[in-house]
């Protein structure tokens, strides 16, 4: 694959969709013990309930909050870390055709 714009090969698209078979649900599996183990959880609870406390303490209302601390665990769900990641990747191939750095 000379340019970006070359289509790999058939070789090449079976050896990394091979590599991709094989790391990928060992990956994910990992990801998801360390966002959803038993111990991971109960951190994550602690530091979710930290957020707030540190919210409230600063003065917010409980419903903002609330909100906040919402949004803060919805950020750290694997939907949407993989949505981000994602449009990251969109954005940057995007901007590498618009010429951009």
């Amino acid at each position: 694959m000379g340019n970006s714009n070359d289509m790999p090969n058939p070789d090449e698209l079976r050896e990394m969709f091979k590599v991709l078979s094989e790391t990928v649900p060992g990956l994910l599996e990992s990801l998801a013990k360390v966002m959803y183990g038993e111990k991971e959880s109960a951190e994550y609870g602690k530091a979710v309930a930290n957020f707030y406390k540190a919210l409230t303490d600063a003065g917010m209302t409980t419903e903002q909050a609330f909100q906040l601390t919402r949004e803060y665990m919805g950020n750290m769900s694997l939907g949407n870390i993989f949505r981000g990641v994602s449009q990251s990747g969109v954005e940057r191939r995007a901007k590498e055709r618009s010429g951009e750095d």
